[in-house]
């Protein structure tokens, strides 16, 4: 997880980032803010354990939630989507997930969406199959948010730089 990585590349880009954050609960936001200097990027963000949190603030459609449950990959776009708006950010990283012990709308423990939302509206998403006890979980999933995050920033470098 190189956290520093992604706020530099974020950075050359000119551009910000604010997190949505369900099964981590902060995770995110601490590994962000850990960094010196992630104030030039970071904006802060939403954590969103309440589905009706994502419904509400975030802007996660009722009848998604309500046809598919809060672990959904639709549902961490939709996340990643709402946070960028909400905190007027170019990316929204957004994760959504079960930790444990026990499975959640209809999902085994250690299913979990990550979602990145860039400029011009684009989502990128990944899913992840996690095991190992619920702290492991969560912190997996905050290595693979911002290895996804990294990966959609080397990509879009050249669109998005100065």
């Amino acid at each position: 997880m190189d956290v520093a990585g992604a706020l530099s590349l974020l950075e050359r880009q000119g551009a910000t980032l604010a997190v949505a954050e369900s099964l981590t609960g902060g995770l995110i936001g601490a590994a962000v803010t850990a960094v010196p200097g992630a104030s030039r990027v970071f904006l802060g963000g939403v954590i969103s354990y309440a589905t009706e949190l994502k419904r509400d603030l975030l802007g996660v459609p009722g009848e998604l939630l309500e046809r598919e449950g809060a672990v959904h990959p639709e549902v961490a776009a939709a996340m990643a989507r709402g946070v960028a708006r909400v905190c007027g950010a170019g990316y929204g990283l957004a994760v959504t997930g079960v930790a444990g012990p026990e499975p959640q709308d209809g999902r085994p423990v250690g299913t979990v969406f990550a979602a990145v939302a860039g400029p011009g509206g684009q989502v990128w998403g990944r899913e992840l199959r996690l095991e190992g006890s619920r702290e492991r979980i969560r912190v997996e999933t905050v290595h693979e948010a911002v290895d996804l995050l990294s990966g959609v920033l080397k990509a879009n470098i050249g669109e998005h730089s100065g």
